[in-house]
């Protein structure tokens, strides 16, 4: 026999219900974490790139293969080359939010972005795309980035999913013996929505072009920030130092960085 609830109790319990309810519309509820197999395993090949996997947690390690196994669309992008020094390249690629700010106070784009915590960050390209990016590892050549986020346009209908994004620097010399950053990306796209992914013999050419040329897009954007630091570094300065204020440290080492470059 069932037990009545008092009416104080189902007051109560109908509360908790709309609580939990409310919280779950409002994103407030974590999801639970997917129970990954015992074993998981990744090609360390990719683009003919080989990448240190053996190193990556196994949870990382079963989500990148989810993503990449069943993976919409695969994209190589580079190498292209960085007009920025070895520590230069990898302050900014540790600090998104400075990079964003830079790239949009000197007029390069509308890139946005803000810290989520260690290694991740939510960003937004000003295009159309958002989302959160996260670092799985990261060396003194390689770094591997999961990304999950949406994108707007009125070619395609709104998409959502997730990326795997292998990413390979190579420290060279230009033509003036001065540093740079060759970079090649690797990216591999899981879209979230079955009927896109099942239409994705015809929509591939649109969704590859998509997701390869926002990677191009950020690389020659960031590339152009490198030549402008170059060629008038104290232009890049003082815009750095515009309110809003960026942090000490990263005005400090801006200074550091840019007031050692040589004259063009």
């Amino acid at each position: 026999m069932t037990a009545e609830l008092l009416p104080s109790q189902s007051a109560r319990t109908r509360k908790i219900i709309v609580v939990v309810v409310v919280m779950l519309g409002l994103g407030l509820v974590p999801d639970a974490k997917p129970v990954w197999p015992s074993s998981c395993t990744l090609s360390p090949t990719h683009a003919g790139l080989v990448f240190p996997v053996e190193r990556i947690d196994h949870a990382w390690l079963c989500r990148l293969h989810s993503i990449i196994d069943d993976g919409t669309t695969t994209n190589t992008v580079g190498p292209i080359r960085v007009a920025l020094s070895e520590s230069l390249y990898r302050y900014l690629l540790d600090r998104p939010p400075l990079a964003a700010a830079l790239i949009h106070r000197l007029g390069f784009g509308v890139y946005m972005s803000e810290f989520r915590g260690p290694g991740r960050f939510w960003g937004d390209d000003g295009a159309g795309t958002k989302g959160i990016v996260e670092l799985v590892y990261e060396d003194p050549t390689s770094r591997m980035y999961v990304l999950e986020g949406t994108h707007t346009s009125w070619i395609l209908p709104d998409i959502s999913g997730e990326a795997v994004v292998f990413l390979r620097m190579e420290v060279v010399r230009d033509s003036h013996n001065r540093e740079a950053i060759n970079s090649t990306m690797v990216a591999y796209t899981k879209l979230d929505n079955r009927l896109l992914s099942g239409l994705v013999s015809l929509l591939h050419p649109l969704i590859g072009g998509v997701a390869g040329g926002k990677l191009k897009k950020g690389v020659e954007t960031v590339n152009r920030l490198g030549l402008a630091m170059r060629q008038n570094p104290e232009h890049v300065l003082s815009k750095a130092t515009e309110p809003p204020v960026l942090s000490d440290v990263d005005v400090a080492f801006l200074r550091k960085a840019l007031g050692g470059l040589p004259s063009p």
